[in-house]
């Protein structure tokens, strides 16, 4: 059996554009709140954490309403192709809110537009797994992170091309997001409309299913992927509560740096937004170059032991950036460290997931990983908003080295959902097809 390659990666296309989209508002929307709306940390993150609210009800309900779809084009294209044009329709508008509404008017205008993107978020990842019998999904993990780290490096580097800077007539600089979100409204639109062109999912979807029966009939302890729900074993039930905790924590970490470190380094490391940027960049690029080594290595020592090292890189990079006062040259290597180790956690985490899975239930997982790193990321905004107003910017790197240590202590728990490295025998013969 051989992952089909090109096949997964066009199936990323959307994950890729919904990245980008998110690497976007995650380095804009705390600098159009505090530049053009004049907000403090403690609000700004209160307002940063309403998409994860909306996505900690939405993604669970939209994930098992896809389960349960029978549309003729699939379970999981109708709820990507309306979402995504959608929120492309809404992304052309928030540059112009920025220029002429009002703060009510905007926050209204992200509510509507992150409500969309609820919809279609979980669909879009469990396409993934329906079409990739559970032994590849790893190595197809690795890709559809891969391709998401390139929508985020996308928007980091045109950044620097796009961003306009401008002074009013107050004599304010001003930024100019109009082109970013032209692209980025660009990217969901043609992202959902190649998949839906070159992705049949439902004969996809069915020979997955014949696959996974043949590999059940090898191997009867595991799940067929499109059996009826089962109920977990009390010992698969508690490994599966320690990785969704692990997953929250891990995002309080890895979120509460990505968020706020464009405000950071301008306060701390005075340095200009696009440089800010720049250093984002190189974590994103390195993760790029990680994400298909670490599927590979992943499927040879178990996603267990990738995800405890890459806990483990995050928290030597927090550590290390604490300590730093400029943004010298030493920031850019523990950047490409945190991009190696989100590589390492990014590829495993779900699949560990849906591995508890059957089939007809990885819509609803899906949505239980997206309600707890949703949860997290509700959290943490506000939490190390609030440190870094009434505390100072010098709390960011140890409170994300803090939440890392906590994943480090659940993961270790973990019991079930590891891929154990087995023999290449009857149709597990994982050879890599281009």
């Amino acid at each position: 059996m051989k992952l089909n390659v090109k096949r997964t990666a066009l199936v990323g296309l959307a994950f890729m554009a919904i990245s980008a989209f998110w690497q976007l508002y995650d380095f804009s929307v705390p600098l159009i709140l505090k530049d053009t709306y004049q907000l403090g940390d403690t609000a700004s993150g209160a307002v940063m954490a309403m998409d994860n609210i909306v996505a900690l009800f939405l993604l669970p309900l939209f994930g098992a309403l896809s389960d349960k779809c029978t549309m003729k084009m699939g379970r999981r294209m109708p709820f990507m192709l309306f979402g995504g044009f959608l929120a492309a329709v809404l992304a052309l508008c928030v540059p112009g809110a920025t220029k002429f509404a009002s703060l009510p008017v905007f926050l209204a205008l992200l509510a509507a537009l992150l409500i969309v993107m609820a919809t279609f978020r979980s669909p879009t990842v469990a396409l993934m797994p329906d079409v990739t019998p559970k032994p590849l999904r790893s190595k197809a993990n690795a890709i559809i992170n891969l391709m998401g780290a390139i929508g985020g490096a996308l928007m980091l580097a045109l950044t620097n091309i796009l961003l306009r800077e401008y002074v009013d007539e107050a004599g304010n600089a001003v930024s100019d997001y109009t082109y970013l979100f032209m692209t980025v409204a660009f990217l969901l639109m043609a992202a959902m409309l190649v998949i839906r062109g070159v992705i049949p999912e439902r004969r996809l979807a069915a020979e997955t299913d014949e696959i996974n029966r043949r590999l059940d009939a090898e191997k009867p302890a595991a799940p067929v992927a499109n059996t009826p729900a089962r109920k977990l074993q009390k010992a698969e039930l508690v490994s599966l509560v320690l990785i969704l905790a692990s997953v929250s924590l891990w995002f309080m970490g890895y979120n509460a740096v990505t968020t706020a470190f464009s405000k950071y380094a301008i306060a701390v490391f005075e340095v200009e937004k696009s440089t800010a940027a720049n250093c984002l960049l190189v974590g994103t690029v390195v993760a790029i170059l990680s994400y298909w080594p670490v599927g590979v290595l992943s499927s040879k020592i178990g996603r267990k032991k990738m995800i405890m090292g890459g806990i483990a890189l995050l928290m030597i990079a927090f550590l290390g950036a604490g300590l730093l006062k400029e943004l010298t040259f030493v920031a850019f290597i523990l950047f490409a460290l945190v991009g190696m180790g989100w590589a390492s956690i990014g590829v495993n985490s779900y699949p560990m997931v849906v591995e508890l899975a059957s089939g007809s239930d990885v819509g609803k997982y899906t949505g239980y990983y997206y309600t707890f790193s949703m949860a997290a990321q509700v959290l943490t905004p506000i939490l190390s908003g609030a440190l870094l107003e009434h505390v100072g910017y010098w709390t960011l790197f140890p409170y994300a080295f803090i939440m890392l240590t906590l994943a480090m202590l659940t993961m270790s728990r973990v019991r079930h959902g590891d891929s154990k490295p087995e023999a290449k025998k009857g149709i597990e013969a994982l050879d890599v097809d281009d």
